[in-house]
């Protein structure tokens, strides 16, 4: 993949410990691009690329909002840093979370910094649009962009609903998706127990493929049973651990170094053919027909005790 070069022309704090950057491209205004889009932010090491999505992907410039994580591996502390005037490189936009075309009203589901989406969301369907927004976080205080929501809502926006846990204020999934006509659109953007929880409430009530979801880490509870790779193209196999990936597996017991950005199933660029053997797909990146012969490697694992055979 090739990278952009952007400078950051504008730094602001949007809550406490999140930032929103403006990032400038030196060769020249960024092209428009859906709302749902994201671009990947390369870090020095020892940090990992990261993905953020785009909060206003039509204004000719790249605009996420980063909170700063406790827990950092180098992605939010490194960006937390710079100033303006600071160069950064960025992968293309690419767009796993599109507002989809179906009819039918739209549901929109944040919880914490994964309110970004549903900004630019919004600001694509306009004011007179059918959604509803429900946005879970613990204070406002540290809430991106909750105290601009709660002025919308104040001023009548009835379509926006903050749910302040701190305060005991909480989303009751369960209700709300019972309450959701047959053909709503669900999109659900947060923590991994968000996503799960409302992945459940839409299968006991909604009809099936009505879920739009995005999640920028693998789930790292997720492990599974150790498992072989057949490497054709090498002539190698390669035992995967119960708590490691086909990849690492592969850069701990070969010489070969495949590419890969992100490591959590997002970029797309560890994508490997999959010539046999049954995965368990834990990508953001594979649409369900690709996954009948592809596979990302950084994430997903064989369905069992495999074998699964690759194109490497």
């Amino acid at each position: 993949m090739s990278a952009i070069v952007t400078e950051v022309c504008a730094i602001e704090d949007v809550a406490a410990g999140v930032k929103a950057f403006t990032l400038r491209p030196l060769d020249g205004p960024a092209p428009p691009c859906p709302s749902g889009s994201h671009i990947v932010v390369d870090m020095p090491p020892p940090g990992r690329p990261a993905a953020y999505s785009l909060l206003d992907p039509g204004g000719g410039v790249y605009r996420i909002a980063v909170k700063r994580e406790p827990d950092s591996r180098g992605g939010s502390s490194y960006l937390h840093a710079l100033k303006p005037g600071s160069r950064l490189r960025v992968q293309a936009p690419a767009n796993r979370f599109p507002l989809a075309a179906a009819p039918g009203p739209r549901l929109f589901i944040a919880g914490g910094i994964g309110i970004t989406p549903f900004i630019a969301h919004m600001a694509a369907l306009g004011n007179d649009a059918h959604y509803q927004l429900h946005y879970a976080f613990r204070d406002a205080a540290s809430a991106a962009f909750a105290a601009q929501l709660a002025n919308r809502s104040e001023r009548g926006d009835a379509r926006v609903h903050l749910y302040e846990s701190r305060a005991g204020r909480r989303l009751d999934l369960d209700a709300l998706i019972a309450a959701a006509p047959a053909d709503s659109q669900v999109y659900v953007c947060g923590p991994e127990r968000l996503i799960a929880a409302t992945a459940d409430a839409c299968v006991r009530r909604l009809p099936a493929g009505r879920l739009h979801y995005e999640r920028f880490s693998a789930d790292a509870t997720a492990e599974g049973a150790s498992f072989e790779v057949e490497l054709v193209r090498s002539g190698l196999r390669v035992r995967v651990g119960a708590e490691e990936s086909i990849l690492a597996a592969i850069e701990r017991q070969t010489a070969l170094r495949p590419d890969c950005l992100c490591r959590e199933g997002y970029c797309g660029s560890c994508e490997t053919r999959l010539l046999a053997g049954n995965a368990e797909h834990r990508d953001q990146y594979l649409s369900e027909t690709e996954r009948q012969e592809r596979i990302m490697i950084c994430v997903s694992r064989a369905a069992g005790s495999g074998p699964l055979v690759l194109d490497l």
